[in-house]
């Protein structure tokens, strides 16, 4: 299984390369990197708060790498300035935790949304784009709803027809199946896959469901403490021997992710607390 990120590949259409970025004092990632090879479905999994959902934010120019370089087709996204950064973004679609929809849009409206906004067509054009991607998404008849008389699964689909809208080169996915039911989950990991192929786009899934991402995804990253603990196919992670990502793999209460977080010692919260209770139990 290889964890050497750093070679440049020809095929990558992302990379992190020796990437720094944390929020005030605390460092979320160090010095990683990482690459995305073009048609792929890459999924970034690992620990809550190890920085999953922050790579994403790097990738989409939502925040600026302190140090190190996000490039997105050999572009640094983060020397771009506004104008370079909003022609970048038409070539990302990006599927939000459960939907984003904007509640008082219809189901039409929400997925036409991004072509108004980025682009000039016609309105003729735009109903048949809409209704294709919808289509697509098995939600055609669904295009006059409002997001309130949708299900959940069915709000995710309304989004992912929405985030594929300009056809873009990438798109990314934060916690698509959370809260999804076994067949919603089901249907949407399988249009993942299918659009992914079909449209030729690159995916990147952020996801703690493992046993549904390793079934989908073509290479799985494992993100430790700021940087990459394995990177490879889904049965080479699963085979990994790293105690990190065998806990994970394994859903392992004990191991190297603690289930406190850092605080102060037992002792010096509830010591003297304890030591006062006792003594005026005493008395």
């Amino acid at each position: 299984m290889s964890t050497d990120t750093t070679n440049t590949t020809g095929d990558a259409l992302v990379q992190l390369r020796n990437v720094t970025f944390g929020y005030g004092e605390r460092v979320v990632l160090r010095d990683l990197s990482l690459t995305v090879p073009r048609g792929k479905v890459t999924a970034i999994m690992g620990a809550s708060g190890g920085g999953k959902t922050t790579v994403l934010r790097l990738i989409g120019g939502q925040q600026r790498a302190q140090q190190g370089q996000v490039l997105l087709a050999g572009q640094d996204v983060g020397r771009m300035d506004a104008a370079q950064l909003y022609a970048a973004r038409r070539r990302m679609g990006m599927l939000f935790q459960f939907g984003a929809l904007f509640t008082d849009m219809s189901v039409f409206e929400n997925v036409a949304f991004p072509l108004r906004e980025h682009t000039d067509l016609p309105e003729e054009l735009i109903r048949d784009i809409v209704l294709m991607k919808l289509h697509a998404v098995g939600l055609r008849g669904a295009r006059d709803l409002m997001p309130s008389q949708i299900s959940g699964g069915m709000a995710r689909r309304v989004a992912l027809a929405r985030a594929i809208a300009l056809d873009p080169d990438l798109i990314m996915y934060d916690e698509p199946f959370a809260g999804l039911d076994p067949i919603s989950l089901g249907t949407a990991a399988q249009l993942i896959r299918e659009l992914n192929d079909a449209m030729g786009l690159t995916t990147i899934i952020v996801s703690h469901d493992l046993e549904e991402t390793f079934r989908l995804a073509d290479q799985v990253i494992i993100l430790g403490p700021g940087t990459v603990a394995a990177q490879g196919t889904p049965e080479e992670v699963r085979a990994s021997v790293d105690p990190l990502v065998h806990q994970f793999v394994h859903a392992l209460p004990v191991g190297p992710v603690p289930f406190h977080y850092p605080g102060p010692a037992v002792a010096q919260d509830f010591g003297p607390i304890g030591a006062e209770q006792k003594s005026g139990g005493s008395q």
